[in-house]
């Protein structure tokens, strides 16, 4: 049996930017460990399959550990192979995902906007292994899907050097650290060793966190984003209530078979 494999960097203007994930079309679901195989074979923090349907496409997102409920840099790679490799000839791609629902992806030329559920996060106290893990007291301490973790400024972020054994032991998916920008809204970095990430190069689904909280802080519902991670990802980011809109561009890097 083959399966296709596409390999795309996310949220770059570049190869070698952005955050590279692997993209399988698929006919049929396989088993999930079958995938969950794959996921950890290509060791990339995100392998998307997706089955083409009527009028949508199904979709899921796995890391080399599990299989995640949003993933955003997956799906704008999955947008591009759709768009381009394809040849679909909408401007518009409905996903469906079991875990997260209906999702919308909207090209307009090289610019790939996808719209995804907002999450409001509520503040918690400081967990344990926290401060020591990230070496540097935050402003706040809020919680959603993931920790989110305010500072001053971005030289903060920056300097942050995680002990990714401690914050394996907190209790969440992922550990956003954000501030605002020198050059951008906003900059943020992102850690899920728990999933098998220790540091991810740009994560749209933090961005469903983070989009939400600086439009309120700045007050504004148009914004700029950099994660300011080695590879460094932009996003262009919109604030519609219950939906934020995140948009970027995506190189494809490789193309091939995987065999099993």
């Amino acid at each position: 049996m083959t399966i296709p494999i596409y390999q795309v960097d996310a949220f770059t203007d570049h190869i070698f930017g952005g955050n590279p994930a692997a993209v399988c079309p698929l006919t049929n679901w396989l088993d999930e460990e079958t995938m969950q195989k794959i996921a950890s074979e290509n060791n990339l923090s995100e392998t998307a399959f997706f089955v083409p349907k009527a009028d949508y496409f199904e979709i899921r997102w796995f890391t080399p550990k599990v299989e995640i409920n949003l993933a955003g840099h997956p799906t704008l790679a999955t947008a591009w192979v759709i768009f381009n490799e394809l040849n679909y000839s909408k401007d518009i791609i409905k996903f469906v995902s079991h875990l997260s629902g209906e999702l919308f992806v909207e090209k307009k030329n090289d610019l790939i906007t996808i719209d995804f559920p907002a999450y409001k996060a509520e503040s918690i106290s400081i967990p344990d292994n926290l401060i020591e893990g990230l070496g540097i007291e935050p402003l706040e301490v809020l919680k959603s899907r993931d920790l989110l973790i305010v500072y001053k400024n971005q030289n903060e972020i920056e300097s942050i050097k995680p002990d990714f054994g401690l914050l394996e032991k907190i209790n969440t998916f992922g550990i956003i650290v954000t501030a605002p920008g020198n050059n951008c809204d906003f900059v943020s970095r992102f850690f899920a060793p728990r999933a098998g990430i220790n540091e991810d190069p740009v994560t749209g689904s933090a961005h469903t966190i983070l989009i939400p909280y600086w439009a309120e802080k700045l007050n504004k519902n148009k914004l700029s984003a950099i994660q300011i991670s080695e590879r460094k990802g932009i996003l262009n980011c919109g604030y519609h209530g219950d939906r934020v809109k995140i948009a970027g561009t995506a190189k494809l890097f490789m193309q091939g078979e995987i065999y099993i």
